[in-house]
């Protein structure tokens, strides 16, 4: 049974979380206020504004149609303007980005809608604006279902990185490939399943715990 320096290892799981995080926190960023912007442009929304909505659905739809291994190449030149390069975690950061952002914003969106209109008239009959409905009544309702839709983006990123990796993009994805199943050894590739298993089961308890707790608050 061929061997793997633990130190290797442990760099594939770094470079995994690095990307992951950084793409996460910025995706999210983006994609909250663009989730927001759906829900108050929609047709019969709080701030009906149909060419808006119109324009971000559109953009969303045509993001989320690519998938992501397309887009990861479809974007190279876009990917060496911001970076410089079209390798490692840093490059696979920008389709990883473009990637997660519409997907967390429709999520979001759909988790937004699930609130209870009737709280959205109630808030409006308190004579609240509509940064105060977002902020006090829409969000709040909405949190515990947001937490699980960022677990499940998270979960998403996580495979996403994995296809990153067979074009040098670093992490347990280029571990499996360059180690793995170039060099025949049939124990990393094992090895990297398990390593991506574990992690995607501690994301997933962790999101699920967190829900469960602000629903009962």
């Amino acid at each position: 049974m061929n061997r793997i320096s633990p130190d290797i290892i442990w760099q594939a799981m770094t470079e995994t979380v690095y990307m992951v995080s950084v793409s996460l926190l910025i995706g999210t960023l983006l994609g909250l206020p663009l989730a927001l912007f759906l829900v108050l442009t929609r047709p019969n929304g709080i701030k009906e504004n149909k060419i808006v909505y119109f324009i971000l659905n559109s953009i969303i739809n045509i993001i989320r149609s690519l998938p992501f291994i397309i887009l990861l190449v479809a974007i190279v030149p876009f990917t060496r303007l911001i970076v410089g390069k079209t390798y490692g975690t840093e490059a696979a950061i920008v389709p990883l980005i473009i990637y997660i952002a519409p997907f967390i914003a429709r999520l979001v969106e759909t988790s937004l809608l699930e609130v209870n209109p009737g709280i959205i008239e109630l808030a409006k009959s308190f004579g609240a604006k509509p940064l105060q409905i977002v902020r006090h009544f829409l969000i709040p309702e909405a949190l515990a279902s947001i937490i699980l839709t960022l677990t499940t983006a998270t979960i998403g990123l996580i495979g996403a990185t994995a296809m990153a990796g067979t074009v040098g993009g670093g992490g347990i994805g280029n571990l499996a490939i360059s180690h793995g199943y170039q060099r025949f050894n049939t124990f990393v590739i094992i090895l990297t399943v398990v390593i991506l298993i574990i992690i995607v089961q501690l994301i997933q308890t962790l999101g699920s715990y967190l829900a469960k707790k602000i629903r009962h608050q």
